[in-house]
């Protein structure tokens, strides 16, 4: 049993506070990821699920700014869960979280659930006080109020309420840089098998190689990396000892290929 927080909630704060909330009510490891954005969120999320290879688990995400969009909900956008084997996963449904899931076909649909609606399912089942369902409802921290005590309810067999929402209604991604390794490498979401047959950056056009170890010393090439879910494997812009990000002025969310 493992349980995965990924969050930009990531101050030492905030962290410490998710993981000792979570090891508190699961008799399992947390590890904790704090991202920037939800572009970021989409990738660790796929790899997190390969690595778990859907054992028995938990992957927490939450991405979900208050301000601009996320005005329109009531307290911050809603979250869904599905399982990928036998893995929970709880996610932030708004913007780009779940693009990674879409793209690599891991579910079709979530099942979104509604927190006072949860609430008052569980208020009587779980004995919780007024007290404490108000907080859960009305926190601004809800990775630390919810999510882990949602993941629990759902593992301990409670029907809780949900809608069905389809992952046609998640906005993709493509063609842009994910993640920035600490080498320099640039993971795309650019899957291996729709590599066009000429792959230009800047307008310099970069030759393929299947492997990272193949690329000469120096050159910029593009890869196939280690990055995404059993067969499916995203391409990398990589430069052979040197950081392909800094020659390239590459950022997260930048337009690629």
């Amino acid at each position: 049993m493992f349980i995965t927080i990924i969050n930009d909630c990531r101050c030492e704060n905030a962290k410490i506070r998710q993981l000792t909330r979570a090891a508190s009510l699961f008799d399992a490891s947390v590890h904790f990821s704090g991202v920037q954005s939800d572009r970021e969120a989409a990738y660790i999320l796929g790899d997190v699920l390969d690595a778990s290879e859907g054992r028995k688990g938990v992957v927490l995400v939450n991405v979900a700014p208050r301000n601009g969009s996320g005005k329109k909900y009531p307290n911050g956008t809603p979250f869904g869960y599905f399982f990928f084997k036998d893995t929970l996963v709880i996610s932030s449904i708004a913007g780009l979280t779940l693009s990674v899931v879409k793209k690599l076909g891991i579910t079709e649909s979530v099942r979104v659930i509604d927190i006072p609606e949860v609430l008052s399912f569980i208020k009587e089942k779980e004995k919780l006080s007024e007290s404490l369902c108000d907080q859960i409802i009305n926190t601004q921290f809800r990775s630390f109020d919810y999510l882990p005590r949602v993941a629990q309810w759902i593992l301990n067999g409670y029907e809780i309420p949900f809608e069905e929402y389809s992952l046609e209604n998640v906005e993709s991604a493509l063609g842009t840089v994910c993640w920035i390794d600490n080498f320099g490498n640039c993971k795309t979401n650019i899957l291996e098998k729709e590599k066009q047959d000429e792959i230009s950056l800047n307008g310099i056009s970069l030759p393929f190689y299947k492997r990272l170890k193949d690329v000469p010393d120096g050159e910029a090439a593009v890869v196939v990396g280690s990055s995404g879910v059993g067969d499916s494997r995203f391409l990398e812009i990589v430069v052979q000892g040197k950081s392909a990000a800094k020659i390239f002025n590459l950022q997260v969310g930048n337009k690629v290929l």
